[in-house]
C-alpha cells in the first residue's frame, strides 16, 4: 500500500498559478504511475494527468494540455502539477493517485489515493 499526501491547494485569481505537491511513502516510488484527478462540486471524479514510473511518459487531459505539467522527483518521492493560466473551471478538489504499474495504462486502475487539496481559482 502506498500513502499519498497532497499539499499546495489556495485561493488563486484567474490566470494565476499553483503548484500541486504529492508526498508518496509505502512502495518502491519509481515503480508506479503517478496521476491527478480532480472533482468539482456535482461533479464526477475526471482525469488530469499522469506521469510514468521513470518520468518519462507524460499524459494529459484534453482541457489540460498546454497549462498543466506534471513532473516527479524520484529522489524526493514527490509528484507536482504545476498549473498556469487558471481558469474558474479548473476550481475543484485535486486528488493525487498511484498506480502499481510502471508504465500509463489508463485511468481506471489507479489503486491508492491521497485526501485531496482544494484549489479555487476566483476574483
Amino acid at each position: 500500500q502506498v500513502q499519498l499526501v497532497e499539499s499546495g491547494g489556495g485561493l488563486v485569481q484567474p490566470g494565476g498559478s499553483l503548484r500541486l505537491n504529492c508526498a508518496v511513502s509505502g512502495r518502491t516510488f519509481g515503480s508506479d504511475t503517478m496521476g491527478w484527478f480532480r472533482q468539482a462540486p456535482g461533479k464526477e471524479r475526471e482525469f488530469v494527468a499522469a506521469i510514468s514510473g521513470s518520468g518519462g511518459g507524460t499524459y494529459y487531459a484534453d482541457s489540460m494540455k498546454g497549462r498543466f505539467t506534471i513532473a516527479r522527483g524520484n529522489a524526493k518521492n514527490t509528484v507536482y502539477l504545476q498549473m498556469n493560466s487558471l481558469k474558474p473551471e479548473d476550481t475543484a478538489v485535486y486528488y493525487c493517485a498511484a498506480d502499481p504499474a510502471p508504465f500509463y495504462r489508463g485511468t481506471t486502475l489507479f489503486d491508492s489515493w491521497g485526501q485531496g487539496t482544494q484549489v479555487t481559482v476566483s476574483s
